[in-house]
């Protein structure tokens, strides 16, 4: 069993941009309920099954498996709900952390978030000063949400 205990954030600037270099994600859904989501994703040349299970505080249930990239493509073309997210993703060292920076493309262009992962939901964190507001308790700016409900649609 795998736990994902993971903090969200909006940006204050650009400052982050010259921290690091993006790396493509695209990504889909196969399922979206509340209880648990089933999300494939390729990330450059890779491809990834993803299972989650329902958020409780800033944890939830992960499990994630490499599949053939042929097969990823071919989820997110034939299967995978609509809209695909698209973005970049940055990966900032910061605190003896990684940050990741997701800037994102298409129908949520313009929405940019900061998530770091933690070992415990109680764990101290030094914040970059380029990262402004928490939003993990927002259910909006989940990626499996930017599907039913894109950014450019608020």
């Amino acid at each position: 069993m795998a736990q994902e205990i993971e903090r969200k954030y909006l940006l204050t600037g650009d400052q982050w941009r010259s921290l690091a270099e993006g790396t493509h994600y695209r990504q889909g859904y196969l399922s979206t309920v509340k209880e648990r989501t089933v999300r494939v994703r390729t990330i450059g040349e890779k491809g990834y099954l993803t299972i989650k299970g329902i958020t409780v505080g800033i944890s939830r249930l992960e499990f994630e498996y490499e599949i053939p990239t042929d097969d990823a493509n071919e989820l997110l073309d034939e299967l995978c709900e609509r809209p695909i997210i698209e973005k970049h993703r940055y990966k900032i060292p910061y605190g003896g952390l990684v940050w990741e920076v997701d800037e994102f493309h298409g129908v949520n262009e313009g929405l940019v978030i900061a998530e770091v992962e933690l070992e415990s939901d109680d764990q101290a964190i030094d914040v970059p000063a380029w990262v402004g507001e928490e939003v993990s308790g927002d259910p909006r700016y989940f990626n499996a949400a930017l599907v039913r409900c894109p950014f450019n649609t608020w």
